[in-house]
């Protein structure tokens, strides 16, 4: 028979959440440090939309992305031993890395639309706590 919390959860479930938040925090975060090597490279892949509201260099979302990548990395690795500051730390960077893929919706729409789905789920797995069972 397999053990539950108060919420009907296996002990299985909330450790495999976690997990898969850092693994895809992880992912994500090299897929930015990627993206903004391209972006800082002055790569001709990102096209520029003249009247965006938010208007920045390409290299300038490069060196956000490859920051918050960078960071996200780190964090991702702090995942994977469930400490208390990287959960927090990783809800709070992938909310920031939502935040700048919405900013470049106009420099790569299609993959920031991605990133911040990708986000919103790790999120989801970062908000899942794990509890001691009795």
């Amino acid at each position: 028979m397999t053990q539950t919390n108060e919420s009907g959860h296996s002990p299985g479930a909330a450790v495999g959440v976690t997990i898969f938040a850092a693994v895809m925090l992880v992912v994500a975060g090299v897929l930015d440090v990627l993206q903004g090597i391209m972006a800082i490279a002055k790569n001709k892949i990102f096209v520029v939309t003249p009247n965006y509201a938010f208007h920045f260099s390409v290299a300038g979302w490069g060196w956000v992305h490859l920051i918050l990548g960078l960071l996200a990395v780190v964090v991702g690795l702090g995942l994977f031993t469930a400490a208390t500051w990287a959960r927090v730390s990783g809800m709070v960077l992938a909310g920031l890395l939502i935040i700048a893929s919405f900013l470049s919706l106009p420099y790569y729409p299609f993959w920031s639309i991605i990133l911040i789905a990708l986000y919103t789920f790790i999120i989801w797995g970062l908000c899942h706590v794990r509890r001691d069972f009795t």
